[in-house]
């Protein structure tokens, strides 16, 4: 029997890789569901081929010209919409990819029903953190990752379940700034120019400021339960390498391959069997070294912010994540320096004081807070 996917961030980079997938195998895959945001144009044109059941947009407007054309088919939108789509109980695995804080409240409807989630949206678990994982646990829901260095985790992790991880070695590319010097000077272009994955806006500033890898450290503490001392970021530049596990005896298990979303995404949609796919094979005579740098935490700030917010608890972690997508639009819009991005990051750290967050509401409200006030904080600055 096919497995039916919901895919929520069709349009996106995520979304799009995993639909190579889906139409690569389509003895082993149909779509149930695609989300989208505002692209119509291209929703539509993924209808047209893989027949979803549900479709979300997000506007009315988007929605009344999606019925004009596909006038069976169910299409939500909106607040509502999302709400109602995401506690659908039709499909086997839903790749949750939904950009930023919109993605979290929909992913822990799916796994309060305890469904199959395949996370590339890293705020579900920065923003979530312990309230994801213990909603996992308590509705038996499963966990898996599409993330490339999480991935690799994962399968370094497979079949090792009883031995003890001594060390999780995430790797980073270093961005576009690792042998450079980071100056106001600094434009969006230079940001944007990622020297290895082909990635969206957001995600690509977060990179060159490292802040992303800080996110996959607090991914990695949720997802394999481990502590932040435990984590050890390294620098790989040639991105071949894309994680590994060191054990208490001194063995490291790497994960080794080409540099293509499409090889994480298929391993969890087939989990935990392996799909074979057309890409290039590495050839290992022709990488000659594999060498690992250790990065500079005062250089790259946001990395160390975030190990910070780890280790002070979970509503600093929400604080982190809407800190920056607030100051990453503002720069990405030339409205602030890039060396902005970490220093007012650490300013709002340093006000927040801790509190509980046992709600989706309460994540969200403090969310909301702290967009609010960073953009305050802008404008002192």
């Amino acid at each position: 029997m096919k497995k039916r996917i919901s895919i929520f961030g069709s349009t996106g980079s995520i979304g799009t890789s995993t639909l190579n997938v889906i139409r690569s195998h389509p003895e082993l895959f149909e779509v149930s569901a695609l989300i989208a945001g505002n692209n119509v144009k291209k929703l539509a044109e993924q209808i047209l081929e893989f027949h979803p059941r549900h479709v979300y947009i997000k506007s009315e407007e988007h929605q009344n010209y999606l019925k004009e054309k596909f006038d069976s088919l169910d299409i939500h939108f909106g607040t509502q919409g999302m709400e109602d789509i995401s506690n659908l109980t039709d499909y086997d695995i839903a790749v949750s990819a939904l950009v930023g804080i919109s993605g979290l409240k929909p992913t822990y409807n799916m796994i309060r029903h305890g469904k199959t989630v395949a996370l590339a949206n890293k705020e579900v678990l920065v923003a979530g953190g312990e309230l994801i994982i213990h909603a996992a646990r308590e509705h038996h829901a499963t966990l898996l990752t599409v993330d490339s260095e999480h991935s690799a985790i994962m399968q370094c992790l497979n079949g090792e379940r009883h031995n003890k991880i001594d060390k999780i070695l995430l790797t980073a590319s270093g961005g576009p700034f690792f042998d450079k010097e980071i100056t106001d000077n600094i434009t969006v272009e230079d940001a944007l120019d990622h020297p290895t994955w082909n990635m969206g806006a957001k995600v690509t500033i977060d990179s060159s400021t490292m802040m992303n890898k800080g996110f996959e450290v607090i991914e990695a503490k949720w997802l394999f339960d481990v502590e932040p001392d435990q984590i050890q970021v390294v620098v790989h530049r040639k991105s071949f390498v894309h994680s590994m596990v060191q054990f208490e005896d001194g063995t490291i298990i790497a994960n080794i391959g080409p540099k293509s979303m499409e090889i994480p995404i298929a391993y969890a949609l087939n989990y935990p069997n392996r799909l074979q796919n057309q890409i290039e094979k590495l050839d290992l005579f022709q990488i000659h070294t594999l060498a690992f740098e250790k990065p500079d935490l005062e250089k790259f700030k946001c990395l160390k912010l975030a190990f910070d917010a780890i280790k002070k608890g979970h509503s600093y972690q929400v604080v982190l994540n809407a800190a920056d997508e607030v100051l990453v639009n503002a720069f990405l819009e030339s409205k602030i320096k890039y060396t902005d991005i970490p220093r007012i990051m650490e300013i709002m750290l340093q006000k927040h004081t801790g509190e509980k967050l046992d709600t989706i509401e309460k994540i969200l409200e403090l969310d909301q807070k702290t967009r609010e006030l960073t953009l305050l904080e802008m404008e002192i600055h």
